[in-house]
This record gives C-alpha cells, structure tokens and sequence, in this order.
C-alpha cells in the first residue's frame, strides 16, 4: 500500500495512529535514504505509544530501550552493523519475542534476521518539499 504523507504533521499523525494498533512483539521496520524520516517516524510512534523520554537514533548503541509508554519501545538502528548476525549479540531475538515494540531503521541491511510477519514501511521523497510516500508492507509476503 502507497501511502503520501504532505508534512512532519502528517507523519506525526501517522506514528500516532500506527502506535495505537501495536501489540508485544510487534516489529516495525523502517527502510530509506538517509535523511527521509526514519527517526521522525519512530518518534511519533514513541509518542503514540506515550513514551516521556526524548526519542533520540541510538546509531552508536545499536538499541535504545524506552520504557515509559503503554508498551516498551525498543528503537534499533542497524546501520553500523558489520553483518546481520552481530544483531543478535545485542541479544535482539529477546527482544523480537518480548514485552514491546521494536522499531528498527535500515532493517533491509538485516531483511534475513526479521521474523516473517512484520510491519515494513518503506520510505522515500515525496515530488514536493516535506513530502514522503510510505510504501507499507509486510515481510514475507510476495510483492
């Protein structure tokens, strides 16, 4: 599904909205140039979710954990991975199978380690300033 958001508003809406129907072990994997809203998104989901703390890229810790909201919120950035097996010494099948939500960035960097069945939004520049089209999706199915 296609999906063009106009402004940081709407993807401030969006975020909000998708927060509201994610459960424990949800996945959400976030595909992109640099620059295209990764982190913006994953905040307004963080806010969706009611998380207090600032939501800030973990890029140099791997994984941020946030704790505060209706569900934990475990924010992954896998850009400086070596390969996608060193994802699992941050201990990240624990956290695919926990108590929250993961949201990871640059997941297509690590597409053969996520669990069939997760959310996939793939994001790009819009035609016109601030614009973004989602194209959202589910691993493992057939595009």
């Amino acid at each position: 599904m296609l999906l063009k958001i106009k402004n940081e508003e709407e993807t401030r809406r969006f975020g909000r909205n998708l927060a509201a129907q994610l459960f424990p072990g949800d996945i959400i994997c976030l595909t992109g140039d640099l620059g295209t809203g990764k982190t913006a998104l994953t905040k307004a989901i963080a806010e969706g979710l009611g998380v207090k703390e600032s939501v800030v890229s973990p890029t140099f810790n791997i994984v941020r954990e946030y704790r505060s909201g209706r569900l934990p919120l475990y924010h992954f950035d896998v850009y400086r991975l070596g390969s996608p097996e060193e994802l699992f010494e941050t201990g990240a099948q624990e956290y695919f199978s926990g108590d929250g939500v993961c949201v990871i960035e640059w997941a297509d960097l690590i597409a053969e380690e996520i669990p069939a069945g997760s959310r996939l939004i793939h994001i790009s520049y819009g035609e016109k300033e601030g614009e973004r089209i989602y194209d959202i999706g589910v691993t493992g199915e057939e595009e």
